[in-house]
């Protein structure tokens, strides 16, 4: 079951450099189109323009910056170790689903078996961490049992 973990882990991290490599292709085509962008004798359009274009790699910076945050995050995880109680980087197989508790990625697949990659400040993450195998919690009307902890 680490194997499974190392794979969510890589399946994460591979999550985050396309979120990266998006956000800088995205950022070059806009610096791009705002280079092109010759002035015109519609001096207001000109300007219009290199406005658009310069919020469009602001939002790009964003959303480099906020994958360089997952990245980092992710950087912190062991996938060696296993736990008592679920922690940052634990997979956690519920009655319900499993979770692997990292990064918002969504849901990943390993050998035809779904798991969610989820943050740990999110509703589940939050409701997750410190449990033990056993423990149960309600989240959204459903009640979820924790069956095991790798």
């Amino acid at each position: 079951m680490i194997a499974i973990k190392q794979q969510l882990y890589n399946l994460c991290v591979a999550y985050v450099q396309n979120r990266m490599h998006e956000a800088e292709d995205a950022f070059r085509a806009a610096e791009q189109a705002s280079n092109d962008d010759t002035k015109s004798s519609a001096g207001d359009k000109y300007e219009t323009g290199r406005a658009m274009m310069q919020q469009e790699k602001d939002r790009n910076t964003i959303q480099l910056n906020e994958a360089n945050k997952l990245m980092v995050a992710l950087n912190l995880i062991g996938t060696k170790t296993t736990s008592a109680t679920v922690e940052t980087g634990s997979l956690v197989i519920t009655n319900n689903g499993s979770f692997y508790l990292a990064i918002s990625a969504g849901i990943l697949q390993i050998d035809s078996v779904n798991y969610f990659a989820v943050s740990p400040a999110s509703p589940i993450g939050m409701k997750l961490k410190g449990l033990k195998t056993g423990d149960g919690f309600d989240l959204n009307g459903k009640q979820y049992i924790i069956e095991n902890i790798l």
